[in-house]
């Protein structure tokens, strides 16, 4: 009988593979530098495939007892052709047909996804938004990205683009973005910006939200100011998501969400003072629960549950 789900969360800088039992667990993992192999979509093709066949050796698992692979990918993913339409962090991958070089050299059933939305569908079924219908999940690190549950169900939008939260603006005018917006949400609650508001307020050019982060732990007044600032600045850019999509509860992951205990009392305070008042009192603001396993268990999720 087919037990296991093979899940493999591609990111700019390693790839990580996890085998996934029954329970949704992850049993064996394996990771490799993207960097390495990131020269032609067949190099990082070919990479990808030989890794799965080592994590089936490794635990001695035949490709029998493999129900399928879900992989997830940092770009714009055409679900139900299977095609990686553009990874912008990744060169050379424009109308990549993923899914069916796969399949074929694999022969297993092989589906893919944008990265957010598999960390989303991990987060969904297993993790902090278990039980839920109605869910925003935000990453906060390099960039912001959001995927969204809507009626018990993922919602990609007809261009399999939705969920561009960090590109909403929060300003008629400011700071240019690398979408071509500008006063984008990510353009304030980024790291690259983070980190530089962290040094002006410290006085430190090399200091890093990691430090500031330990600084708030030993209860310096500064730090917990910065993280306090950081936290109305989230809230303020899910405002608008609370007031349209009336969620539940909003699932905050990604680097910068391990400083979320000091984050949190901002945002819920934000979200009091200016949402509406129905939508506001509704949402629930939650950190996610499956770190880095996210994405992996994600693909469980889209071989199991997903109609692609």
């Amino acid at each position: 009988m087919k037990k296991y789900i093979i899940g493999i969360d591609v990111g700019g800088t390693n790839v990580k593979l996890g085998l996934i039992d029954p329970r949704g667990e992850v049993v064996s993992r394996l990771s490799f530098s993207t960097r390495n192999f990131s020269a032609t979509p067949e190099k990082l093709t070919a990479a990808l495939c030989e890794a799965v066949g080592a994590l089936l050796r490794k635990e001695r698992v035949m490709k029998a007892s493999v129900m399928g692979v879900g992989v997830g990918l940092p770009g714009l993913i055409d679900v139900k052709s299977g095609i990686v339409r553009v990874l912008p962090n990744i060169p050379g991958w424009k109308d990549v047909p993923l899914k069916k070089a796969m399949e074929k050299k694999l022969g297993l059933r092989v589906q893919l996804e944008n990265d957010v939305n598999m960390i989303t569908l991990g987060e969904w079924k297993y993790g902090a938004g278990k039980g839920l219908t109605d869910v925003l999940f935000m990453t906060l690190g390099t960039g912001v990205g959001a995927g969204l549950i809507l009626n018990g169900n993922i919602y990609r939008g007809p261009g399999f683009a939705a969920g561009e939260i960090g590109h909403a603006p929060l300003n008629e005018k400011g700071p240019e973005c690398g979408c071509g917006g500008w006063g984008c949400f990510e353009r304030y609650v980024g790291n690259k910006e983070l980190q530089r508001s962290a040094a002006k307020l410290f006085k430190a050019r090399d200091i890093s939200l990691e430090d500031v982060y330990q600084k708030a732990v030993e209860g310096k007044k500064k730090a917990l100011k910065f993280w306090d600032m950081v936290g109305e600045q989230v809230g303020n850019g899910l405002i608008g998501p609370v007031n349209l999509l009336n969620p539940q509860a909003i699932v905050i992951g990604g680097g910068v969400s391990r400083s979320f205990a000091f984050l949190e009392p901002a945002i819920a305070r934000t979200l009091r003072r200016r949402a509406m008042r129905t939508q506001a009192e509704m949402v629930r603001i939650i950190k996610a629960l499956l770190d880095d396993d996210a994405g992996i268990i994600g693909a469980k999720v889209l071989i199991c549950h997903e109609k692609n």
